[in-house]
């Protein structure tokens, strides 16, 4: 473009002498006075510049405009029309002009007017001039169809992509000259439209034209020829190759596309897919993903570690192409290959950089004349260009992602290598995200198995069966529990617990209130009583996450439970909150009564023998970690044969579905036949879990067993030392009836020495009473809560010596309170053939 000198208004304007005789320049200050004035201007209206400058610009206009007309040119960057001039002999001129606006030094401006001195009508060599800018150009193919959509003209650039002469396409159609290409019929339609309705037509397209060795994007614009009486002479067609911008927009997608589609889970292997399912096959025809064999079991590897000369064990975890079931993969998913030296993906993880390789390099065959499996599947499917691109995430090496190609024919290109840098990276960190919770997940899942039940024990009160299902990716591990806990008298305890949060800190949480329930219940604490203690534990617990010191342990927490969702992910992994729920029941074979006591805990639900369910209405204790609130017993009868269902909320609770609804299709669940209570089981878990579930879910499921009658004696036995031999005899008496002749010494002297201990210590009434189960059980109750407890006798001493003699000669002793007293018991084992 032409500089238009400031220069000094009174000097008027400097201007190249054969620039100016085809262009008018003026210029104007913003008070409308002129102020350069040169040739052009002078041949055009016959003025001098003496003659002109410092007069108003409107003492040239040939009729006065008015000022309504007039546009407000003090917010015009520049302004064009045709002006009425007064020619110097007085006759008028319409003149077209364009007038730029100019800024100045000091804030001040001035305009700029052009116009053409050799007017604006068509010069004799225009046509031939348009002609050959039309079919010479070699920018945008450009051709010219009648109204049978037949060639008439097109120019060179049409002729290359056509790979035709003007002369062999004139007169034939497109569809005639791109026979079967329905790109051609879809620009053959658009053109009919287009001559019928007159309005233009724009497509883009990406296809290979005739005369082109690869795919081009191609902007097609179509419009209507008319003459200047508008009868209509054709159609005319130019292309604009779109390739660059096509292909950089499709990087750009995938980029964007990547960010929301990798990464969609923790899971190592889906991640993987999800790259190659970006990148197939809008960037590449095949792709693997494999990662190193060292992070199976050591640490991760940092770039720059691997020794030359080793082949590299690479596991493969996902390939994908464009081809159904991937036939160019010569390594299954899962599968462990070795790359040797010199390979492409061996040398990108050594260097650490990304390769950028086409299978004709010499250095290809050296490799691949080692691998005969490859080397067939690459001449088989005809590869052509491969980059492979490590996997390198927080300056971690986790294996190398290779793209190939063979149905597209073009080879990689620096611009791929860099979209595939960035969509390897892109899935390298979600990957390392993905293994890294996959480690904590699985110690934290160690953790959690070890601190749950490996066996159930062996007892004749209920038989059990149970299952255990970890919560889905989403919510982590949590600190569900379950336990079956055999008392004394052939009682058992049945507990479930539930931990608020998931992760490490839940399921040690877990394992401390599990050993904790175990000890309390080995003392024989009732269940309102032993949830008081775990209570009191909780709160301790709460106390020290948050580490206070000498605060008392009740009162410190508030709510703690409320820090769960309605699906049971609670927000207290990390956040030093504590709480817990649990249902504890103790149940007796003997009388057949089973006592429960729930903290904040989902009902069981009993199904008696008739199959009829029902959810037994528990008072609804606090959560436990609130501290300051009682807790109360239920106690009920349970039918032989009936079954006692305990349950997390993760079982009946979900974002799908409400409360009432689950405990609706657990009490149809139960109610129906099961072949097993193992069946049972996984007849509740898919009638309520159809899919992995969002929290921790722990189901324990129980049915009751009543004791024979024959198998339990009982004598009241009168508060005097006389009566200790009656004692041994009945217990005598009564082992012969039971076959247990075998054991009648050891219960002899077991039976004499407690009642005498509760004759000598206790207070009426006492009561004997044998069990024979799996082991032979004595009991001897008092009215008296003093627990007796073993000593050391000194050599003299006359007594001192009971506890310690039952203590060596049966399997387990102990004590347990009760309203009414306390009770000493001691165990046997018994022949097992009996």
């Amino acid at each position: 473009m032409e500089q238009y000198p400031v220069g000094d208004p009174e000097q008027g304007l400097t201007s190249n002498e054969a620039d100016a005789a085809f262009t008018a320049l003026a210029t104007v200050d913003q008070r409308g006075i002129v102020t350069g004035w040169n040739t052009g201007f002078e041949q055009l209206l016959g003025y001098l510049p003496v003659e002109i400058l410092g007069r108003p610009a409107v003492s040239l206009l040939a009729d006065e405009p008015a000022a309504s007309a007039l546009p407000l040119f003090s917010e015009l960057p520049r302004w064009h029309g045709t002006l009425p001039l007064r020619h110097r002999d007085g006759h008028r001129l319409e003149v077209r002009v364009i007038a730029h606006r100019r800024a100045l030094e000091g804030g001040t401006h001035d305009w700029v007017l052009v116009s053409a001195v050799a007017g604006t009508q068509p010069g004799p060599g225009d046509d031939a001039l348009l002609r050959r800018g039309l079919l010479d150009s070699p920018c945008c193919p450009t051709a010219l169809l009648d109204t049978s959509l037949r060639y008439r003209r097109c120019n060179q650039a049409a002729e290359v992509a056509m790979d035709l002469s003007d002369e062999d396409m004139r007169g034939l159609r497109l569809r005639d000259v791109m026979l079967g290409d329905p790109v051609a019929e879809e620009v053959e339609w658009r053109m009919l439209r287009t001559l019928e309705t007159g309005e233009p037509q724009y497509l883009e397209r990406h296809a290979r034209a005739p005369g082109e060795t690869r795919d081009h994007a191609w902007s097609i614009h179509l419009f209507r020829l008319e003459d200047q009486d508008g009868r209509v002479l054709g159609v005319a067609s130019t292309s604009h190759d779109m390739t660059e911008q096509y292909w950089a927009r499709k990087r750009l997608q995938l980029i964007a596309e990547a960010s929301t589609r990798i990464g969609s889970t923790l899971d190592v292997r889906r991640t993987a897919e999800e790259l190659a399912a970006v990148a197939v096959p809008d960037l590449a025809d095949f792709l693997c993903v494999d990662l190193l064999t060292s992070l199976d079991d050591l640490p991760e590897q940092p770039p720059g570690t691997f020794r030359a000369g080793t082949p590299l064990a690479l596991r493969r975890v996902a390939h994908r192409s464009v081809y159904p079931g991937t036939p160019e993969a010569v390594v299954a998913v899962d599968e462990v290959d070795q790359y040797p030296e010199g390979s492409p993906s061996a040398e990108s993880l050594r260097s650490g950089q990304a390769v950028l390789y086409q299978v004709t390099e010499r250095a290809i065959p050296d490799w691949l004349a080692k691998d005969s499996l490859r080397s067939s599947r690459i001449r088989e499917f005809g590869f052509h260009s491969a980059m492979a691109v490590p996997l390198t995430a927080r300056g971690t090496t986790l294996g190398v992602v290779v793209f190939a190609r063979h149905r597209h024919p073009d080879p990689f290109q620096q611009d791929d290598l860099v979209l595939a840098e960035e969509l390897a990276a892109r899935a390298a960190v979600c990957i390392d995200n993905a293994l890294r919770y996959t480690r904590e997940r699985r110690t934290a899942v160690t953790l959690q198995r070890s601190l749950l039940p490996q066996s159930l024990p062996e007892q004749a009160a209920v038989e059990v069966a149970s299952r255990y299902l970890p919560a889905g990716a989403r919510a982590g591990v949590g600190g569900d529990w379950f336990d079956v806990i055999p008392l004394s008298g052939a009682r058992v305890a049945l507990v479930v617990g539930d931990v608020v949060g998931h992760g490490i800190h839940a399921s040690a949480t877990m394992g401390r209130l599990r050993t904790a329930v175990r000890t309390l219940a080995d003392i024989d604490l009732p269940p309102d009583e032993l949830l008081t203690h775990l209570d009191d534990l909780v709160a301790r617990l709460a106390t020290e996450t948050d580490g206070a010191v000498g605060v008392p342990p009740r009162h410190t927490k508030t709510e703690a439970w409320g820090t769960a969702d309605s699906d049971g992910e609670g927000t207290g992994e990390g956040t030093g909150d504590v709480g817990a729920t649990c249902l504890y029941a103790v149940y007796d074979p003997v009388s057949r009564r089973c006592t429960l006591a729930r903290a904040g805990h989902p009902l069981p639900a009993l199904v008696r023998p008739d199959g009829t369910v029902e959810l037994l209405d528990l008072p609804a204790g606090p959560p436990l970690g609130l501290g300051g609130l009682p807790f109360e017993s239920f106690e009920t009868e349970l039918p032989e044969g009936s079954l006692l269902a305990l349950y997390t909320d993760g079982l009946i609770e979900s974002r799908d579905s409400d409360l009432d609804a689950g405990i609706s299709r657990l009490c149809q669940a139960l109610s129906g036949p099961a072949a097993s209570l193992e069946t049972l089981c996984d007849t509740v878990l898919e009638a309520l879990l159809p899919q992995r579930p969002a929290d921790d879910v722990a189901l324990l499921i129980a049915r009751s067993h009543a004791l024979d009658a024959d198998h339990v004696a009982t004598w009241d036995v009168t508060p005097h030392p006389s009566a200790v031999a009656k004692a041994r005899k009945d217990t005598v008496e009564q082992l012969k009836a039971w076959g247990q002749a075998d054991a009648t010494f050891v219960t002899e002297l077991v039976v004499s020495e407690l009642v005498t201990n509760a004759i000598r210590y206790g207070e009426p009434p006492i009561q004997l009473r044998l069990i024979l189960d799996r082991s032979l059980i004595c009991e001897v109750s008092d009215a008296s809560s003093t627990a007796p407890h073993m000593r050391r006798a000194r050599t003299y001493d006359e007594g001192g010596r009971g506890l310690l003699l039952v203590a060596q000669l049966t399997q387990r002793w102990g004590t347990r309170q009760s309203s009414a007293g306390k009770t000493i018991w001691a165990e046997q084992d018994t022949d097992p053939g009996l």
